[in-house]
């Protein structure tokens, strides 16, 4: 074996501008030695995400992000002289296909993994990454418990439910003025975690919870449901699931002429929901981390993900490029594409610059400053609506400031 040349001897960089935001530092070439990095073969990122099934579309859009963040290291020089390649495995948004993707991952021989979309997929997988020591970055998967209990192998460069639905019982109580609040999930671990975190802040807040309960994804008819949740004298309805069930959820409650307002959580904001709903989603508020469009920094993003898919990117996009961003440079920083490397690598990680904001992750893997704004829909497009300030009191225009 060759002994590793110190790094600040054998590394020479070149410069890649991320999308309109900041620098990340790729080396042109290294040396090849026990533990490090360098070598011939491509160094492999594992991207879980439901590629099929009723969120496939929200899936093929992380999955087109990874693929616009690996082109541009690449091309860059990569990292350590050795490519990025994206692997991609299907866990259909279930906890069975969850565990199978993650074991496809890895024995593909994945040494990080930056992907995910359902927090129930994500839950079977996270001690199976765990117990080879693969570091797992999480895009989309908002459960607290995934961090809370990732053992210090998890990571997520979106935000957490507990945060979200804070933001949500204080806008439904606040700007929405709503005293009675009804909160709809499906029962998945995303859905039924945030429903509960929306329901604890609500309460906290002086709303009244006046309905929380399941429904059955996959149906046709929700009018009896939301004929129940009339009955209770809602002022608004939160939903906490799918966008599959969000554009029905809204389209039949036109129908049946039923006048509470309806809200929904970030995995609503697909645009599928649009194409349901038809003119049902005029003026539907979601609240969610900010979009691809409404981030100044997303730019090049945006234009590279549009020329490559002929398609605009989704609502987890930018969350899942800067994912696979903030994993190789943890590689870039390690030298080395040993688990235990790039996830001590990842905790030292500060300010890293995203196109969704600085990254740096707590003790947990969580982002320290994670933002959740509601959107809005206007002109048949998910626009950006009202945001807490700073001091987290007073809510502002999300377009403007």
């Amino acid at each position: 074996m060759t002994p590793l040349i110190p790094r600040d001897r054998r590394r020479r960089f070149r410069t890649l501008t991320a999308a309109g935001a900041g620098l990340l530092l790729v080396p042109l070439a290294a040396a090849c030695g026990s533990g490090g990095s360098g070598g011939s073969g491509a160094i492999k990122i594992g991207v879980p995400a439901p590629l099929s099934g009723d969120s496939a579309s929200a899936g093929q859009d992380i999955l087109a992000a990874a693929k616009v963040a690996a082109d541009e290291i690449n091309k860059a020089g990569g990292v350590d002289g050795r490519k990025i390649q994206i692997v991609e495995a299907d866990d259909q948004c279930s906890a069975q296909q969850g565990a199978q993707a993650a074991q496809k991952l890895l024995n593909s021989g994945v040494v990080a993994v930056a992907g995910g979309y359902c927090s129930g997929a994500a839950v079977p997988a996270i001690p199976i990454y765990g117990r080879r020591g693969v570091p797992f970055v999480m895009d989309a998967s908002t459960n607290p418990s995934l961090t809370d209990g990732g053992k210090g192998k998890v990571f997520r460069t979106c935000g957490r439910d507990d945060n979200q639905g804070l933001v949500a019982a204080k806008f439904m109580t606040g700007p929405l003025g709503a005293k009675r609040i009804a909160l709809l999930h499906d029962n998945t671990t995303y859905a039924k975690g945030l429903a509960d975190a929306a329901a604890n802040s609500a309460r906290q807040a002086g709303g009244q919870v006046v309905y929380e309960n399941a429904l059955q994804p996959g149906q046709s008819d929700y009018g009896p449901v939301l004929t129940k949740i009339a009955s209770t004298r809602p002022d608004v309805l939160y939903f906490t699931g799918y966008f599959a069930e969000a554009g029905l959820l809204m389209k039949q409650r036109k129908q049946l002429g039923l006048r509470f307002a309806l809200m929904g959580g970030d995995a609503t904001t697909d645009s599928t929901v649009l194409k349901t709903a038809g003119s049902a989603a005029g003026g539907y508020i979601a609240t969610t981390a900010p979009l691809a469009k409404d981030l100044p920094a997303a730019a090049r993003f945006v234009s590279a993900y549009k020329a490559a898919n002929h398609a605009d990117p989704g609502p987890f996009s930018v969350y899942e490029y800067d994912a696979v961003k903030v994993v190789a440079k943890a590689i870039d920083d390690a030298g080395s594409t040993r688990g235990a490397a790039i996830t001590e690598a990842l905790h030292k990680i500060k300010d890293f610059p995203g196109i969704t904001g600085p990254i740096t992750f707590d003790a947990k893997g969580d982002r320290t400053d994670p933002l959740y704004i509601t959107v809005q829909v206007q002109g048949g497009a998910f626009t950006a609506y009202k945001k807490l300030d700073e001091s987290g009191a007073t809510w502002v225009d999300a377009k403007t400031s």
